[in-house]
């Protein structure tokens, strides 16, 4: 055990689904990282559990129902005394980070981002009203709250590259407060991608993603009106499957089997499923962070057709494994091209072989983020000096969030007449 960092405590903003959402999954490596370290974990939520959530209990870690504006979560936490605590989403930090820094003031406090909210929304609004000039969306409320908890934590784990450009260039965040951490992934080696069903083995189209998560049903919904029509002009045997849990009613009305175009729901095993289809699409038009399906489908040797967003932050300078292409027309025309052809099919999925062994090793980014946690938790004191900015925002939410949150406890404790 390190002692730098022998007690950690995850807030998540759900219970990790790694079988549900890629940030369920992404959830699951951090917890696997600091297993790896042999920490004491605790996890704790203000969500509900559902059926779908990983079962933490088995791995050893203890779970906890929190509630927000409750000081028993001050009493909780004291007694807890993590050494790290790590906030699931900009929210958590807003709703607990000032408790942390009054009862534990020597935690490390890290922010786990996710993807920018901020510019998931910007972009989303930009689709929606047909407004290329994105700046006119990003600085908003939502960017206002989230670069504020950004400064006001230790340390942000920024999952893209881009993502890292935009804090610092456009919202000017100093480079030592922000960490890049992709998705960590076990090396594809020679002997396990011998095990992937070959081009011959394969069969239909594919796409996945959680329901919850409004990129996810814009891309279905993209694809479903403007780019499978053309497909099946040019394919008129084409078959799209679509997995994702909790599918609304308006996209299970899009299931047409006489089109060719089928809704499963949730998949019982993403990796199967990936694994017999022949190319995965990903018509995403907003969205942020790093596309868990896309990073899924390379894993798995199913090469894919997204945007040039979708492919955001992921190949670097590395050739796409599939095509890119924004424009229906064009969607369509790579899919079925890339369906046929079993030459440019082949070095698509040596390219994403590729992609997943030279940018999301997991081997190499644990051992230098384990490099970067020890580095600051030995210099905390002089870190968080030179951030005076975060320490400034800290003090202005405590004075300006203890007295609300506790008039919010008072107010709704019932009453003794």
């Amino acid at each position: 055990m390190d002692k730098s960092f022998s007690r950690v405590l995850i807030i998540g903003f759900v219970w990790p689904e790694p079988g549900s959402s890629a940030a369920g999954r992404r959830m699951m490596q951090l917890i696997t990282f600091f297993r790896a370290q042999n920490c004491d974990i605790t996890f704790a939520s203000t969500a509900r559990k559902s059926e779908f959530s990983s079962d933490l209990t088995r791995l050893g870690i203890r779970s906890e129902s929190i509630k927000v504006n409750d000081s028993g979560f001050d009493d909780f936490v004291k007694k807890l005394s993590p050494d790290l605590v790590i906030f699931d989403r900009f929210m958590t930090e807003e709703q607990f980070g000032w408790r942390v820094h009054d009862q534990c003031p020597d935690a490390l406090r890290i922010l786990d981002t996710e993807d920018l909210h901020c510019l998931r929304h910007a972009r989303e609004m930009c689709i929606k009203n047909g407004c290329d000039n994105i700046r006119e969306y990003l600085m908003s409320e939502i960017a206002k709250r989230e670069i504020a908890s950004v400064y006001r934590s230790d340390l942000s784990l920024i999952i893209s590259e881009s993502e890292i450009n935009i804090l610092r260039d456009v919202f000017n965040v100093p480079y030592d407060i922000l960490y890049y951490l992709p998705y960590m992934s076990d090396s594809i080696t020679e002997k396990s991608a011998g095990n992937w069903p070959d081009f011959n083995d394969r069969s239909g189209f594919m796409t996945i993603g959680n329901f919850h998560h409004k990129p996810n049903l814009d891309a279905v919904k993209y694809l479903r009106t403007d780019i499978w029509p053309l497909i099946l002009k040019l394919k008129p045997d084409a078959i799209m499957n679509v997995y994702g849990a909790y599918p609304t009613q308006q996209v299970r009305e899009w299931h047409q089997p006489s089109e060719g175009f089928f809704i499963h729901g949730r998949a019982a095993n993403a990796n199967e499923v990936m694994r017999a289809s022949r190319v995965c699409l990903a018509p995403l038009r907003f969205g942020a962070g790093l596309k868990g399906k896309l990073v899924e489908a390379m894993q798995n040797g199913t090469p894919s057709i997204t945007t040039t967003l979708g492919a955001e932050g992921i190949a670097g300078i590395l050739p796409w494994p599939g095509s890119i292409a924004d424009k229906p027309v064009e969607f369509a025309e790579a899919a079925v091209h890339l369906y046929h052809d079993k030459g440019d099919w082949k070095q698509a999925q040596f390219r994403g072989r590729e992609i997943i062994n030279k940018r999301f090793s997991k081997k190499r980014f644990q051992n230098e983020f384990l490099l970067r946690l020890k580095g600051v938790i030995k210099e905390l004191k002089s870190h968080r000096e030179s951030n005076f900015t975060g320490a400034m925002l800290m003090h202005h939410l405590m004075a300006s969030t203890r007295f609300m949150s506790k008039w919010i406890e008072a107010k709704n404790k019932p009453s003794d007449k």
